[in-house]
């Protein structure tokens, strides 16, 4: 699916306003780090990425995306939803009893769009690694994204499953990492420091690209596409995403606060009041 920039802008302003009121509803969720991916994910799915909304699991002859940092599931549903997975007025049933969408992706209320359970951080490396190995003994040429937090690269199963993508020159993969340096309990550098993870991926024997302005359509389009045109070189990709928390409602823009706690109905108002809706709320 392709459309052009501005509209790509309004898909994500109206994810934006899905993902705000999902978790006002019942008060319960992670805000902050779903918009500040949501260009991101709305670049992949609606721009860069070779998908099918008639969903298998096997997932052959198309791209595939694997959401590591499963607590950001209301960006991740708002976008399958609109790119046609299933229909936008199941967002109404986000966390509820029997929802097939629950606060992290699981795979055996068989949503479509959703290929891994990833309700505990550092495993979606992994699994992306299995996917695109899986791919190349099947002679299917298509491209295996993944998206993970920072500070989830506190896990250690992570920098196992880089150092072996690298020996294994699983170089169908693209791994994207949120680099927005906040987590939790506050910010990477205090909970614990990150290093230089450019130099790190690339020690590892990862190719990397910094996108610097991780919210600007532009900007990540570019690098998507130079990320494509590295895959296939013998090396995996790595693009380091420099995101904002809570980016587009002004008074979540602040740190780690907003990572997952719910607006109240005057802080729902105002979100809203800055989001103006673009192709119709659930």
């Amino acid at each position: 699916m392709m459309i052009n920039t501005n509209s790509l802008k309004d898909v994500a302003t109206q994810v934006r306003r899905d993902i705000v009121r999902m978790v006002h509803a019942v008060q319960s969720g992670h805000p902050g780090g779903s918009l500040g991916c949501t260009d991101f994910l709305v670049a992949l799915y609606f721009s860069e990425m070779k998908h099918n909304t008639n969903f298998s699991m096997d997932g052959k002859n198309e791209d595939l995306f694997f959401l590591s940092n499963g607590h950001i599931s209301p960006l991740f549903y708002s976008v399958l939803a609109h790119a046609g997975y299933f229909e936008v007025k199941e967002l109404a049933t986000f966390r509820k009893i029997n929802s097939r969408l629950q606060g992290h992706p699981t795979t055996h209320d068989h949503l479509p769009g959703i290929r891994m359970a990833s309700g505990s951080l550092g495993q979606g490396m992994s699994v992306a690694i299995g996917a695109a190995l899986a791919k190349k003994l099947n002679n299917d040429s298509n491209i295996v994204y993944s998206l993970h937090g920072d500070g989830e690269l506190q896990e250690g199963q992570n920098w196992e499953a880089m150092m072996f993508a690298a020996h294994k020159k699983v170089d169908n993969l693209i791994a994207t990492i949120d680099y927005n340096g906040q987590q939790i309990d506050g910010s990477t550098e205090n909970v614990m420091s990150l290093g230089n993870l450019r130099a790190k991926f690339e020690a590892f024997g990862w190719e990397v690209l910094d996108v610097e302005k991780g919210n600007d359509m532009d900007e990540i389009i570019a690098g998507l596409k130079q990320a494509k045109s590295l895959a296939g070189k013998g090396k995996p990709v790595c693009i380091l995403l420099k995101t904002k928390m809570g980016k587009g409602i002004d008074f979540m823009e602040v740190g780690h606060e907003w990572h997952g706690i719910a607006p109240n109905d005057e802080q729902l108002a105002n979100a809203l009041s800055q989001l103006p809706e673009t192709l119709g709320d659930y």
